[in-house]
């Protein structure tokens, strides 16, 4: 069967997204990316280029359009993309008022043709598991949700942090649109897919920044079937998190992680699966498939929204709230109180909101790892990873005992660096590194091959976690599965962490790993345990017990190594296995050892390989290190 034929319209900002995944089904056979639709044409992509949409989809026959432009152009556009006879996957939100909503509804009742909405957290399994894990019916939903956004965030476009643009409706708040998957997933745990669904909404629309828009808010949904869904979201918090619904069950009570797919209830995390809209809209052309998300399924979420856009402007929260930081401003403690509010299904005003800020002791729910009580690496995994950073569970950030902090996250020269995790250039083809991969006789290139490391289940053992990984490539086919420790403990003057993980490839196949020095990129043996240091320290150093620097130590093969700085100290150790040490210091300062190092390495059954790391403060002399390295190998080697 051909593939289906695509057209993007908007590409740039969030449209990069859609066409990565064009490609990436493109690269399955399942679609062809047919035009590009753009007020601001883009070049090299050798298909056609048009800034008018039902001309572009008469023109190349394009049967859908992925629609990824300015909230206030959604219904003009696939009104005219179902016109012009195209099914359309429609960016979320689907429209800025109930009119324009009705617009679209019309629009696929006239032609017969589908709207998806792009609410990608509707297409996850963890959605009805939720549902089972907590005993039916939820008798409340508490969501909590804070990032942060610099001021840059705010002027990327005309319509950014506007209500109303021009006396077009825009809508782009706190609730609408950066927050828009946490409200369409709460409503659809709740099932209130219907506007009907809706008896009562209790709005509190607050912002720091000098934008129309809120920038933090509380929602609280009295639905007809007597379920309260509470809602606190901030774009001022002083760091990230990955937004959560606190279910309140009927059994028991749980958290879903959207972002992620993940599902926490007694201290157990399970992860799920999650289809993807195109990939399903696809279905739906060719085989009559069942939409996952139509856009009747966001009629609850569009009533929302509209009682959003009739409130009054939000209510600025006055200057002694809030710190001004060089890039941004911050609410001081909104996190916490986001936590609270959605435990106790409050509003923001009846928790002393902003008064309160600082003073509501509610820490946001996260994985760490502790020693003696003191937290010292923090597990996370996030849900804003795009496809090209190969997206897996990593540590960051990991701290010394005196708190400084060494590991470094999405660095400007490597974005795809993650801390500390486990990353193979290429396993079956497949990269699950990140970034370009490298072909022989041609470099490295940015191919849709990118993989990711979906958690199945994290549970609490003596000291860490124990988890089990599905890697998945980039058709959501699993290659292989993990079995993963990390345990964290004491030792003389410092902690150390143990990390194990056991990959195994599908039954009857065996895994080939691949680095990218195996198809000739000369000492580039990266790929196993891999840990990112910050490249800011000063006085950065490595050695072995054989050998010092960079150029001696990068490929040896010595028992342990040590990454040194004025301010900390890394002794990494292999406990199962003995690779060759990729090691580099000058370019940036990572360390991993490789277990496919310039040859590929083929895993008939089981690839097992364990290290502890001993993080330090301080410069350590080689002698310590030395001595440190044969002491915090011991519990594991006995």
């Amino acid at each position: 069967m051909r593939p289906v034929r695509v057209v993007v319209a908007g590409v740039h900002g969030y449209g990069h997204h859609h066409l990565d995944n064009v490609a990436r089904l493109g690269a399955a056979g399942r679609v062809e990316l047919a035009g590009v639709c753009d007020v601001r044409p883009p070049s090299g992509l050798g298909v056609p280029v048009s800034a008018d949409l039902p001309a572009l989809i008469r023109e190349t026959g394009a049967e859908i359009a992925v629609i990824a432009t300015p909230i206030h152009t959604h219904a003009p556009l696939a009104v005219a993309a179902l016109d012009a006879g195209a099914h359309v996957l429609l960016e979320k939100p689907p429209a800025p008022s109930v009119e324009e909503f009705a617009r679209i509804s019309d629009a696929v009742a006239r032609t017969g043709l589908a709207c998806q909405v792009g609410f990608q957290s509707l297409g996850s399994d963890a959605i009805q598991a939720a549902r089972e894990l907590v005993g039916g019916p939820v008798r409340g939903i508490g969501v909590a949700g804070a990032w942060s956004r610099p001021f840059g965030y705010y002027t990327r476009s005309a319509w950014a942090g506007r209500r109303r643009l021009d006396g077009a409706d825009v809508m782009d708040g706190a609730l609408t649109n950066p927050f828009a998957h946490a409200v369409a997933t709460a409503l659809a745990v709740a099932g209130a897919d219907a506007a009907e669904s809706i008896a009562d909404v209790e709005l509190e629309l607050y912002r720091a920044n000098a934008i129309e828009s809120d920038d933090t808010s509380s929602v609280r949904v009295l639905l007809a079937d007597g379920t309260v869904i509470a809602i606190t979201v901030s774009l001022c918090s002083d760091r990230r998190t990955e937004p959560y619904l606190h279910l309140h069950g009927r059994d028991r009570p749980a958290r879903l992680f959207y972002t992620v797919d993940e599902i926490e209830a007694d201290g157990v995390v399970t992860g799920h699966g999650r289809a993807d809209l195109l990939d399903n809209l696809v279905a739906h052309v060719r085989d009559g498939a069942e939409l996952l998300v139509p856009l009747a399924r966001t009629g609850g979420f569009t009533r929302l929204l509209d009682a959003i856009r009739l409130a009054p402007d939000p209510r600025p929260i006055e200057a002694r709230f809030v710190r001004a930081e060089p890039s941004r401003l911050v609410l001081p403690g909104i996190a916490d109180l986001a936590v609270r509010a959605a435990e106790d299904l409050k509003t923001l005003s009846e928790l002393g909101f902003p008064g309160s800020l600082g003073s509501v002791r509610a820490p946001w729910p996260q994985t760490s790892l502790r020693v003696d009580g003191r937290e010292v690496a923090e597990y996370v995994q996030r849900g804003d990873l795009q496809a090209t950073d190969a997206p897996r569970p990593h540590l960051h950030p990991v701290r010394t005992l005196g708190g400084t902090v060494v590991t470094e996250s999405r660095p400007e020269d490597h974005v795809h660096h993650l801390g500390v995790s486990v990353a193979i250039s290429d396993v079956d083809g497949v990269n699950f590194w990140g970034g370009s991969t490298y072909v022989r006789g041609e470099g490295p290139r940015m191919l849709a091959n990118h993989g990711r490391q979906r958690r199945r289940s994290l549970r609490p053992v003596d000291g860490g976690y124990a988890e089990e990984l599905a890697w998945t490539g980039p058709d959501g086919t699993v290659l292989a599965t993990e079995e993963r420790t990390l345990v964290a403990r004491t030792v003389p003057g410092a902690w150390a962490l143990d990390f194990a993980f056991t990959l195994t490839g599908r039954t009857g196949r065996p895994l080939v790993l691949q680095s990218s020095a195996c198809k000739g990129r000369t000492g580039a043996g990266y790929g196993g345990f891999f840990w990112r240091a910050p490249k800011d320290s000063a006085g950065l150093a490595v050695f072995t017990g054989e050998a010092s620097g960079e150029e001696a130590v990068h490929g040896s093969v010595t028992p342990w190594l040590a990454l040194t700085s004025d301010a900390w100290s890394l002794v990494f150790v292999q406990t199962t296995g003995l690779d060759p040490w990729f090691v580099r210091v000058a370019e940036y300062p990572g360390v991993g050892p490789a277990p496919a190092w310039d040859e590929p390495l083929t895993v008939p059954e089981r690839l097992e390989r364990a290290i502890t790391v001993v993080v330090a403060d301080g410069r350590l002399a080689p002698e310590r290190a030395h001595a440190l390295a044969e002491g915090a190998a011991a519990p594991l080697t006995r």
